[in-house]
């Protein structure tokens, strides 16, 4: 009977199994192999074809979750529907984890939370000072998406009229609008 694991997952499990049987394996090349197998198990398209059977035989995916470690909807995010549709979910979640958590730290001008405790004050009193025209916003969008509200003083270098002009256009709010964007 052939393998139902790749190639590729059998060599890493040879691996494994070998350095298990010798016993003279460093620690790091223990290592090394076990996480080479986790990988291969990770990318290895058996999982999906013994899940893809067990639907095919009225499995529920509460059983077929609680076989592989995940609750119901996890299991089912990760192998329903075709082979298109778990692609997309996966590019979209890899696309995701490549965007950095943390605030940069060189945008122009204040965040919202930053000017408020400068001038002592709450983000609601800022974003009415913006509405008075004692501040300027401007929506910094960054190549990657996100985007961030930052505020000046009204007649600062950075706030000049194309300041304005660049909060007003579209796709970017206004610099009145009381709406935070993400990371302020």
């Amino acid at each position: 009977m052939d393998s139902f694991l790749s190639a590729t997952t059998t060599a890493a499990l040879q691996r494994l199994l070998t350095l298990q049987a010798d016993a003279d394996g460093s620690p790091l090349e223990r290592l090394r192999a076990i996480r080479s197998l986790q990988t291969a198990l990770e990318q290895d398209p058996a999982t999906l074809v013994a899940v893809r059977d067990a639907v095919l035989a009225k499995t529920s995916w509460n059983e077929i979750a609680a076989a592989t470690g995940l609750k119901a909807p996890a299991a089912k995010w990760r192998w329903g529907g075709s082979d298109e549709e778990i692609s997309a979910r996966l590019a979209a979640g890899r696309k995701r984890s490549v965007r950095p958590s943390s605030v940069p730290t060189d945008l122009p001008g204040l965040s919202v939370a930053e000017a408020a405790a400068a001038r002592g004050v709450s983000a609601q009193a800022i974003y009415l000072q913006v509405r008075r025209g004692t501040l300027v916003s401007r929506t910094v969008t960054l190549p990657d998406g996100r985007s961030y509200k930052r505020v000046f003083p009204a007649g600062a270098p950075d706030a000049g009229p194309d300041t304005v002009a660049a909060s007003a256009a579209p796709g970017s709010s206004p610099s009145a609008a009381p709406e935070p964007a993400a990371g302020s």
